[in-house]
């Protein structure tokens, strides 16, 4: 399955707030990251079921609109947590995401974009 979202990739890690709720400390995604998920829905295939419960391997390439270093691990984690929200993946974990194999960071000023390559080990 290839999925191609073409909006600038957001991670989850650089982009917290913290909010005080019921006298405690807590973080969350900020509104940045909100819309960035919910942006990608239109651009991500409605499943009336988890597309994969079996082991693959999701290669990511993202294309930057900056030389900026981010950081791999987050953009993956973002990406994974979105495919589980949306029903392609049942989970993120280990039994199911087995490798990562391929993903990578790339430059592209004109059209920043994430593309996502799901394949069954």
């Amino acid at each position: 399955m290839q999925i191609v979202i073409p909006i600038t990739p957001v991670t989850k890690k650089t982009h917290q707030q913290i909010i005080k709720a019921k006298g405690r400390l807590m973080v969350i995604p900020s509104k940045q990251y909100r819309d960035y998920e919910k942006a990608c829905a239109t651009f991500i295939p409605q499943m009336p079921f988890n597309m994969f419960e079996c082991p693959v391997n999701v290669k990511c390439l993202y294309y930057m609109p900056t030389h900026r270093r981010v950081d791999l691990v987050n953009l993956l984690q973002c990406t994974c947590d979105i495919l589980v929200k949306y029903g392609i993946l049942k989970d993120d974990n280990s039994n199911i995401v087995v490798s990562m194999d391929g993903s990578r960071v790339l430059y592209s000023k004109e059209h920043p974009r994430t593309e996502i390559e799901i394949t069954e080990v």
